[in-house]
């Protein structure tokens, strides 16, 4: 059985996101997605080893946010920020509270979970076979499997940058020892493998 991962990039002081999340912005107001994320897409080559690491599991876990702007009722035609082919390949659960039907495009069907973070673990857990499975985000979601334990790996991806505001990691999820595993810093982001003890 594999172990329960999660990948994560983030400013120096915590912030995922900023404020006031949309559809033309969805990081939100007051953080640079080009410094964030950039070393993702602007030096693929230089960073191989790590999102392939992002992307290697035999299922995920997102939070509604990370699938959709909002939180109240769906808008249907609203089919997550990856086009019609996520990156994922795999089965995606996406906590809400509101039902809606499972969303495939391309390789990955997205299932919508409404019995709450532990129901979708052990859902993501049942697919996912031999492989882990990966805490995609975002900061609530992450800090939510903090608190109850359940996340092995934790892989930050810290960029140069400092937020003001936002959705900030590690927000009220109490006392954890963490094991580093690897540190390979780079001029744009700093990547850390942390078990979780």
């Amino acid at each position: 059985m594999g172990i329960v991962t999660c990948d994560i990039a983030t400013s120096v002081n915590g912030f995922v996101a900023g404020t006031d999340q949309r559809p033309d912005h969805p990081f939100g107001d007051g953080i640079d997605e080009s410094v964030l994320h950039g070393w993702m897409f602007d030096e693929p080559d230089d960073h191989a080893t790590e999102i392939a690491g992002i992307l290697d599991a035999g299922a995920f876990v997102m939070g509604r946010n990370m699938f959709s702007p909002g939180r109240g009722a769906w808008d249907p035609e609203w089919h997550g920020w990856w086009g019609d082919e996520p990156p994922y390949r795999a089965p995606v659960f996406v906590l809400t509270h509101h039902p809606r039907e499972s969303l495939t495009l391309g390789a990955t069907t997205f299932h919508f979970v409404t019995a709450g973070a532990e129901r979708a673990l052990e859902l993501a857990r049942d697919v996912s076979g031999d492989r882990n499975v990966a805490i995609a985000g975002g900061a609530a979601t992450v800090n939510q499997y903090l608190r109850l334990g359940a996340i092995d790996e934790l892989r930050l991806h810290v960029t140069p940058s400092i937020v003001a505001a936002g959705e900030r990691l590690m927000d009220a999820v109490g006392a954890h020892r963490l094991e580093l595993v690897s540190a390979r810093p780079t001029p744009s982001v700093v990547h850390l493998t942390y078990r979780v003890a």
